[in-house]
């Protein structure tokens, strides 16, 4: 789920993001994009990394100060500045931290939980857990209000920390933590009034401390859940065969550069051997790289959109498939597995493969996630934000914001799941023509 090592692209110049939506054009384009579809985030001791998947914009240059046109919209902020830096007696001022609250308060009264300010050392802990090794409980968690919708900014009552998935082997994992359960407080302090980075602070911390989380699940009384953080190392390609060695199986952790090209070999592996029933499970993949999920799409669609991208001003653009996948025979029989936990990034790949007739969705409804990010630098004073610029929209043009994608082939599971067996994946097999898989991952000791 996160990329390991990958090596950062040249960042690309951030596009132009015009303010309000008007009819839509559509227009066409084959060069990948390098921008995010953000869902969801990664509880590092490191930073505030969401795990979809982001690009990086250049420091912006542009003409420093106000523009002429809203001296008077800006007036009461530069009387403000003015007086504090002039007249405050309570201390010595610090104008960066002045500086950085006031871009965190413009960013935060968009009221869009995806869209976020970073400061300088915030930030570089963000690209350090790039890296893919980090320090936390190792959960991907976004937000819930009381309706059902995910996606709300402030948490309490009517907004609350939803688990979307434990990383695999991560101590989350480990402690039992589940999809869909409720975060409600860590060692004993609130989340409510917290956005989702105020409560990341709280959870996050370095390898061998303990954090005592609220849990709300279903219809449970609350319980405490202590969790051990540690290093959390993500193994993003998982290849196996099934049914005697004729189906061929591959799940995908993450969606880094790396990931996307040791999928592309564990593909090139089955077909090999002559294999021609695929399973791709993108179970709990809360996205990655948006170029990595282009990659992804591509091994298994030969031409033809991935994607489109609809800008503010309703600019429909589409990404293509890059030609040569491993996959893209007709000749193929490809079951993709989703669940709540298949987000962005992945719902990209998984509503390609649906949309374009290459896969049969199986499982349970994905996250929903389907909007899009990008990540800006500035200068100066080292931070960065990322803004909500875009939304994304299937190779049909269907947008599963809050919606999700619906499998072909639904598969409803226990509550009370067992560790040994796998429905989703047995099904899956069922379809191929396959036998039950049983046990899927090894216990854990």
């Amino acid at each position: 789920m996160q990329p390991r090592d990958p090596e950062l692209p040249e960042p690309p110049e951030p596009p132009d993001v015009p303010t309000g939506p008007t009819p839509t054009p559509t227009t066409r384009r084959t060069s990948p994009i390098l921008i995010t579809a953000i869902v969801v985030v990664a509880l590092l001791a490191g930073g505030a990394l969401f795990m979809s998947g982001y690009s990086m914009g250049r420091q912006t240059a542009l003409e420093p100060g106000t523009p002429v046109s809203e001296d008077a919209a800006f007036r009461p902020f530069w009387d403000t500045y003015h007086t504090i830096n002039d007249r405050y007696a309570g201390g010595e001022v610090d104008r960066d931290a002045i500086v950085q609250g006031a871009i965190r308060g413009m960013i935060e009264a968009l009221g869009d939980p995806y869209s976020s300010y970073l400061t300088s050392d915030e930030y570089q802990d963000t690209l350090q857990g790039i890296s893919g090794e980090f320090e936390g409980i190792g959960v991907e968690i976004a937000t819930k209000a009381a309706d059902g919708t995910q996606g709300c900014a402030t948490l309490g009552p009517d907004c609350r920390l939803v688990v979307v998935a434990p990383l695999a082997g991560s101590p989350a994992e480990r402690a039992d933590l589940r999809t869909g359960d409720l975060i409600l407080a860590a060692d004993g302090v609130s989340f409510d009034g917290q956005s989702v980075d105020g409560a990341r602070e709280l959870i996050r911390g370095p390898k061998g401390s303990t954090v005592s989380l609220s849990i709300q699940r279903e219809d449970q009384e609350p319980f405490d859940l202590e969790i051990v953080r540690d290093v959390i190392l993500q193994e993003e390609v998982v290849s196996r065969d099934y049914a005697d060695g004729t189906v061929g199986y591959v799940r995908l952790n993450g969606f880094s550069d790396r990931g996307a090209t040791e999928l592309a070999s564990a593909l090139n592996g089955h077909l090999d051997v002559g294999r021609t029933k695929l399973i791709l499970d993108l179970r709990g993949n809360p996205g990655g790289y948006v170029t990595a999920a282009r990659a992804v799409a591509s091994q298994f669609i030969p031409s033809g959109p991935v994607f489109w991208e609809e800008d503010a001003a309703g600019t429909q653009v589409s990404t293509d498939a890059q030609p040569g996948g491993a996959a893209t025979s007709p000749d193929l029989r490809i079951v993709c597995l989703i669940d709540g936990g298949t987000a962005s990034a992945s719902e990209i790949v998984a509503g390609a493969l649906q949309d374009t007739g290459r896969a049969t969705l199986v499982g349970q409804t994905s996250f929903g996630k389907g909007t899009v990010q990008q990540w800006q630098e500035l200068t100066g004073e080292g931070g960065a934000f990322r803004l909500t610029i875009a939304r994304w929209l299937t190779p049909n043009k269907r947008w599963i914001h809050d919606i999700g994608l619906e499998p072909q082939v639904p598969v409803e599971l226990p509550a009370e799941p067992d560790p040994d067996t796998d429905p989703t994946l047995d099904r899956a097999l069922e379809l191929l023509g396959g036998s039950a898989a049983g046990r899927l991952w090894p216990a854990t000791a």
